[in-house]
C-alpha cells in the first residue's frame, strides 16, 4: 500500500531554497506561514512555523536524507517559532535567531497588544545579532536586526542569492501589523529605511508570495505609512479624538475582522506622533486614550 502524500509538500523556489507553507491560513496569516529550507545536504530551516503535526511531517519529509544543522527564527509569534522545539528534538539541530520575548514595562499602561501571541516557551541555543553569520556547505546566512513588528524581530540574508527572508517585517500580501507595547512604529520605519540601503534582489516573506522588486516595494511601504500618518493627522484636525472613531473612518469597507489589527496600527502611529511632539494625549499614550493635535 502506498503512503499518502504529505500535505503542503516542499516546493523548490530557487537553486538553494525550498518552501513549505504551513496549513494555518487565516485573515492574519494569508495561506499560511512560509517555512524555508536553505541549502542541500546540510541545511537550515528558517521560521519552522506552528507545531502542527502536518507541517512538521512536511518539513521532515522535505529533508529526508539530509542533516538539519540550524533552525532559524525571525521572531517569536506562535505562527513562526513553536515547531523549532519538535524539530530540535527530532534532529539535534541548533535553534538560532531572535532573543526570547521580554514583556514591555509599559504593558500595564498600554495593554497587551499582540504580546499574548508570543511563544513563551521559545528557548534558542544561540541568539543572533546584527551581522552574525552562519555557514552551510553551499550557503551563507547573515543576520539583520529589524525591530518594529516585534522588538526581537530579525531578518536573514542568503548572501549567495542576494535574498532576504523578511518574516513579518515585510509580507507579500498585506502590510505589517505594528502593535505596541512590543511593536514600535518608530522602530519599524527605521528598519524599513535600513533595508532601503541594501541591494537585495528578492524578499521571501513569512506570509505570501516573494517580492521580486524590493526597491519599489519598500518605497511603496514607506509611502503607505506616511499616507496613513497624514490621514490620522487629518482625522484629528476634523475632530476625531479616539482610535475607534479613526478606525471607523480610515478603514471603512475593510473586513471588520481586521479592525482590531487596524486599531493597533493606528495606536502605533499615534504613539509615534506623540513621541515626535506632533500630537498630544491625555497622559501616556494608550489605546483608550484621547488625542489632539499639538
Amino acid at each position: 500500500m502506498m503512503n499518502a502524500p504529505v500535505e503542503h509538500a516542499a516546493e523548490r523556489v530557487s537553486a538553494l531554497l525550498r518552501r513549505v507553507v504551513a496549513p494555518n491560513g487565516g485573515p492574519f496569516t494569508y495561506k499560511g506561514t512560509c517555512s524555508y529550507i536553505v541549502g542541500h545536504g546540510e541545511v537550515a530551516i528558517i521560521d519552522p512555523g506552528p507545531a502542527d503535526p502536518r507541517h512538521l511531517d512536511a518539513l521532515r519529509a522535505a529533508i529526508t536524507g539530509e542533516r538539519l544543522k540550524y533552525i532559524l527564527v525571525t521572531h517569536t509569534h506562535r505562527d513562526h517559532s513553536p515547531a523549532a522545539r519538535a524539530l530540535k528534538e527530532a534532529t539535534g539541530a541548533t535553534i538560532a535567531g531572535c532573543a526570547p520575548y521580554t514583556p514591555s514595562p509599559n504593558i500595564a499602561i498600554v495593554g497587551p497588544g499582540l504580546d499574548a501571541s508570543h511563544d513563551a516557551a521559545y528557548a534558542p541555543d544561540l541568539i543572533l545579532r546584527e551581522g552574525d553569520r552562519l555557514d552551510l556547505p553551499d550557503a551563507t546566512i547573515e543576520t539583520l536586526e529589524t525591530p518594529g513588528h516585534t522588538a526581537n524581530h530579525l531578518c536573514f540574508a542568503l548572501l549567495e542569492e542576494k535574498a532576504l527572508f523578511t518574516g513579518d517585517h515585510i509580507m507579500g500580501w498585506s502590510t505589517t501589523v505594528v502593535a505596541p507595547p512590543d511593536g514600535s512604529m518608530a522602530d519599524y520605519m527605521e528598519s524599513l529605511e535600513n533595508l532601503r540601503l541594501r541591494d537585495d534582489r528578492i524578499f521571501w516573506p513569512g506570509h505570501g508570495e516573494p517580492v521580486r522588486d524590493p526597491t519599489r516595494y519598500l518605497r511603496a511601504l514607506v509611502h503607505h505609512r506616511h499616507a496613513r500618518e497624514a490621514a490620522i493627522l487629518q482625522r484629528l484636525a476634523e475632530g476625531d479624538d479616539t482610535i475607534p472613531q479613526m478606525v471607523a473612518r480610515l478603514y471603512e469597507g475593510v473586513d471588520k475582522r481586521l479592525h482590531g489589527a487596524a486599531a493597533m496600527n493606528v495606536f502605533a502611529h499615534l504613539e509615534d506622533l506623540v513621541g515626535r511632539g506632533l500630537v498630544e494625549s491625555e497622559g501616556p499614550p494608550r489605546p483608550a486614550g484621547r488625542y489632539s493635535l499639538r
